[in-house]
């Protein structure tokens, strides 16, 4: 694995090369996403192994803001590292993931198309420390193992509010 001119890992483009695969997840037609949390992506195989695709957590975010672990880094990839998965069994799945910066869970299709997220980095309400565990119990219900927090969250999502950042959590 190289290394970029900015000291952030570059991730490995060859399909079955993982750096710290962090969690699994397996989908209605058996294909297997895994969190390939160093090499920045999800990498997704059909049930006999045969590589499919990546999916990447590109998203933007105030690299300025200090996270609640960690150092502070200005210059941060937008790619963030995919640490939980979590798949619905919904008549649509979805697919569920967490990072550790900036703290936030992803809502995407399987196909990897981002469709919104909420969460920051943080001890409060809506916020995270490190997530390790997550659960989709339905499409609108999460539940957060939130680590450096010591605590679980259930995480009720509100799809018919506009925006990209709607919860409540209890």
């Amino acid at each position: 694995m190289g290394i970029t001119r900015l000291g952030w890992p570059q991730a490995d483009q060859n399909p079955s090369q993982f750096n710290t695969p962090h969690n699994i997840a397996i989908d209605r037609q058996n294909n297997v996403y895994v969190a390939d949390r160093n090499n920045r992506r999800i990498q997704v195989f059909d049930r006999d192994g045969k590589f499919l695709r990546f999916n990447h957590l590109n998203a933007t975010y105030d690299k300025k803001r200090h996270p609640v672990l960690g150092n502070l880094a200005a210059t941060r990839p937008d790619q963030t590292q995919p640490w939980t998965l979590c798949i619905t069994n919904t008549p649509t799945q979805y697919l569920y993931t967490s990072d550790e910066e900036p703290g936030r869970i992803y809502k995407m299709t399987l196909d990897g198309k981002m469709l919104g997220w909420i969460g920051e980095s943080g001890r409060g309400p809506k916020q995270f420390n490190w997530i390790h565990g997550l659960a989709c119990p339905s499409e609108n219900e999460l539940l957060v193992a939130d680590m450096n927090n010591w605590r679980i969250q259930k995480v009720t999502l509100h799809p018919e509010r506009l925006g990209t950042s709607t919860a409540n959590t209890r």
